[in-house]
């Protein structure tokens, strides 16, 4: 640790992410990331021309992608703004709408980034336990006065929330911010979008780098509405006003306009999934509802350790949290083509035949 580093600095708990190996070709099941590549449109319009005006600037109104995104959910332009990945629209968010005297609030078992940018912003955090069955309920949240973070469907458990539920906890008082991270609402949960209109102190995030697959190109936005989109821009034009490069631009916008291609991946993930669960059920495996493009699994006959371990060992890598007691004994398993989905299922099999 670096002798300069400051107290505040020292004091942070940075967000751990994924293993990203490089040394051994793996089945990467431990990401979330989309086994299909990008829409055929993305790569069309990447093109030379595009290639050879890196040496300009990216437009820091980010116009083409958010124009696209308005479209798509037929909102205006001004209910929308871009980032380099949804993880720096929650970071805009967190700054944007908590500080001195307003903390915010998020459950105990959920995605980890909220805690690391809790901790960067130096914000009273209160973290709401899930339920005994790992369920989310809006009503722990009611009495919170500060901004409320739900995951909607949550991570690691893949399980969603209403959107009535929701709706329920922005009526509850107006005056305070509910952000909705859906970054997984395209595998099968309800999304908060179509309330935008209704409530302004409603934020929705998305991302484009698990249905889209865009993982790599850095895209995420927000929506909500123009008084909630222009105080996010407020943080950006003051932290990174070139924040989406030129190229992730055109290749959010080409993937947002391909609609077909967005349909027929989404369908697969889900299709895929089903299998695995059912495939999973039957050697005994306890798996949480998911509806998301993941699933979150355990066993009585083996531990979420020694699963995580041997998989990896033969060549297939799932997420293990090592530091989590409620969630030990799971593993979290990204839904990705059907061949590999039957390898996890062979290789788990052949382990637990082992014991």
């Amino acid at each position: 640790m670096s002798r300069f580093l400051s107290k505040e600095a020292a004091a942070l708990a940075p967000y751990t992410p994924g293993e990203q190996p490089q040394d051994q070709q793996y089945i990467k099941l431990n990401t979330n990331e989309s086994p299909f590549p990008p829409s055929p449109k993305v790569l069309k319009a990447l093109s030379r021309a595009e290639l050879l005006k890196l040496n300009l600037y990216s437009d820091p109104t980010c116009g083409q992608l958010t124009e696209a995104i308005a479209k798509r959910y037929e909102l205006q332009s001004e209910n929308v703004i871009t980032g380099n990945g949804s993880d720096e629209i929650l970071a805009f968010a967190f700054r944007a709408f908590c500080g001195q005297g307003k903390g915010v609030a998020y459950a105990d078992i959920t995605y980890g980034f909220y805690k690391a940018q809790a901790a960067l912003f130096g914000l009273d955090a209160k973290i709401v336990p899930l339920r005994a069955d790992f369920t989310l309920n809006v009503d722990d949240y009611m009495d919170f006065p500060g901004t409320v973070v739900i995951a909607n469907p949550n991570a690691p458990t893949g399980m969603a929330v209403a959107r009535a539920d929701i709706q329920r906890l922005l009526e509850a008082d107006p005056d305070r911010v509910v952000i909705v991270d859906e970054a997984y609402v395209d595998f099968g949960a309800e999304s908060c979008v179509p309330m935008i209109y209704r409530y302004d102190n409603l934020l929705v995030v998305q991302t484009m780098s698990k249905s889209r697959s865009l993982a790599g190109g850095r895209v995420g936005y927000a929506l909500g509405s123009p008084a909630l989109i222009a105080a996010l821009n407020r943080v950006k034009y003051s932290f990174n006003p070139y924040n989406v490069n030129r190229l992730s631009i055109i290749a959010g916008a080409a993937a947002v306009e391909d609609e077909p291609y967005f349909r027929q991946c989404t369908a697969a993930i889900r299709s895929n999934r089903a299998w695995t669960v059912g495939e999973l059920e039957n050697m005994g495996f306890t798996v949480l509802p998911s509806s998301a493009n993941f699933i979150f699994a355990k066993s009585d006959k083996i531990s979420g350790e020694d699963l995580y371990r041997k998989l990896k060992e033969n060549g297939i890598l799932v997420r293990w949290w090592a530091d989590a007691p409620r969630i030990r004994d799971y593993v979290r398993v990204t839904i990705g083509s059907l061949e590999q989905m039957a390898a996890l299922v062979d290789e788990t099999a052949r382990l637990l035949e082992e014991l």
